[in-house]
């Protein structure tokens, strides 16, 4: 479980093909430091189990699956990701709970600066805005967001400078893929409401 509040962005260092998988590798001086083999990290929001630390390099293994439904399959050596370690028991929460299984991948629709601000538009599959409702939350890319305006196929949503320094949404444009992952509750309530 996480938060959505990205702790570090870390650089690709390289990107292992083997078959249909792949070992990624990422360059994270903060995140690595009391990191352990076997640790849950997300990365760009998909939660992802550590296999090796070298250093500050710690390596991640991506399935098929994974490499397919979400934008970790376009990793390539230096992209920066963002990392937030999982949740530990009686620790603060500041964003909203986040499962780190992405719903689906969406991509970048419009982006609108507003001096050090910005505001953008993400589409996604028009089921998962069924699952979106203005002012509550969504995730993108392992960033938890508050929705502005929802639409059949797309969503905005307004972005401090902070975010868009410490993250990677500050160095994405218009057609870039995102992860999405809707809020835990809202997937129960539609679950719940398709029953009847």
């Amino acid at each position: 479980m996480f938060t959505g509040l990205v702790e570090e962005k870390g650089t690709v260092h390289h990107v292992n093909h083997v078959g249909n998988a792949a070992d990624i590798a990422i360059a994270a001086p903060m995140v690595s430091t009391d990191a352990a083999l076997g640790d849950s990290i997300a990365v760009n929001g998909c939660c992802l189990t550590l296999v090796a630390i070298d250093g500050s390099t710690m390596t991640f293994q991506a399935g098929k699956e994974t490499l397919n439904r979400t934008n970790l399959g376009e990793l390539k050596t230096g992209c920066p990701v963002n990392l937030e370690r999982s949740l530990k028991v009686g620790q603060r929460m500041g964003g909203h709970y986040v499962s780190g299984h992405v719903d689906a991948l969406g991509t970048v629709d419009q982006k609108t600066e507003d001096g050090e601000w910005a505001k953008f538009w993400f589409k996604v599959p028009n089921e998962l805005t069924r699952q979106l409702a203005s002012k509550g939350s969504v995730t993108v890319d392992g960033i938890s967001l508050t929705l502005v305006d929802v639409e059949f196929d797309r969503f905005s949503v307004a972005l401090i400078p902070h975010t868009l320094d410490v993250t990677t949404l500050g160095d994405r444009a218009v057609g870039d893929s995102v992860n999405i992952e809707t809020d835990l509750l809202a997937k129960y309530v539609q679950q719940q409401m398709d029953r009847k």
